[in-house]
């Protein structure tokens, strides 16, 4: 059975790689573009439902057109949607991430330049060039000391996710204004390039692999209830977007089996080490 999450055809037109596998009146090569809005939603339908949001800088490829709407695919996860027509331009190669909760993209070198857009953590930018901190993009500036290079990225995905602490919680979100469980969980691998599928029912089969029920724990391994999950951040402490406290927080592991067990989820279904 497919996922519709991971499959590439929106009833007419599919992917080339489809070939063969999909009776579809037409088959595309796709078309290679990126994100050009500071952050946009990917939905199941044309003004749909939230799947999950696109950031600044994120390549996608453009499966079909549907005049104010694209059916595409992600390159980061594969995931497929459709998402706002005018939010898409032209790939351009990336050199660095925003890895700072948010930023801002300015006029100029300097804070009284005047702010033009607010960036996301997980924004991807291609510097071209640097003056008194500032970072030179094709699109504005940004300080050098909210971005890593795309080279040289961190290797902790635990303290990524602790630079979401009081993030608001949002269904869907992917971004430093709201953000939920599977969405923390995969921007934080992301920013150490470690690949992570989106949602937490494919993080918990596809991250790494399982743990016995009586492993001891360490900071980074993923805890998993049905439809959620939490990363350690230590043995007995997990950080996690949830809508308990509406925000990304951490908390001591048994307080949130606990309270998991009795009014959302259920009991711990699986724990994963990366």
């Amino acid at each position: 059975m497919t996922d519709r999450r991971r499959w590439p055809f929106d009833g007419t037109t599919a992917l080339a790689d489809l070939r063969g596998r999909v009776d579809a009146a037409r088959f595309v090569p796709g078309d290679p573009a990126q994100v050009i809005v500071p952050v946009t939603g990917l939905r199941a339908t044309p003004g749909g439902a939230l799947d999950r949001e696109l950031l600044f800088g994120e390549p996608v490829t453009r499966i079909a057109d549907h005049g104010a709407w694209t059916f595409l695919r992600c390159t980061l996860d594969g995931y497929v949607g459709y998402a706002e027509t005018p939010a898409l331009g032209d790939l351009r190669s990336s050199t660095h991430l925003v890895t700072a909760r948010q930023s801002h993209l300015y006029a100029g070198p300097g804070l009284k330049t005047g702010a033009r857009h607010t960036l996301s953590f997980g924004s991807r930018l291609q510097v071209t060039g640097e003056d008194d901190g500032y970072a030179a993009t094709p699109d504005g500036w940004v300080p050098m000391r909210h971005l890593t290079p795309l080279g040289s990225l961190p290797r902790d995905p635990a303290a990524m996710a602790e630079r979401f602490l009081g993030t608001p919680y949002l269904w869907g979100g992917n971004s430093g204004s709201g953000i939920d469980c599977s969405g923390l969980v995969q921007l934080a691998f992301l920013a150490c390039g470690l690949p992570c599928p989106r949602d937490s029912d494919m993080q918990e089969v596809e991250v790494g692999t399982a743990l016995p029920a009586d492993a001891a724990l360490r900071r980074g391994d993923l805890v998993f209830w049905s439809r959620h999950v939490g990363m350690l951040l230590d043995p007995v402490t997990v950080i996690h977007a949830n809508a308990w406290h509406m925000a990304v927080a951490a908390e001591p592991l048994a307080e949130a089996e606990a309270r998991i067990l009795a009014r959302e989820f259920g009991p711990v279904t699986a724990r994963r080490r990366p």
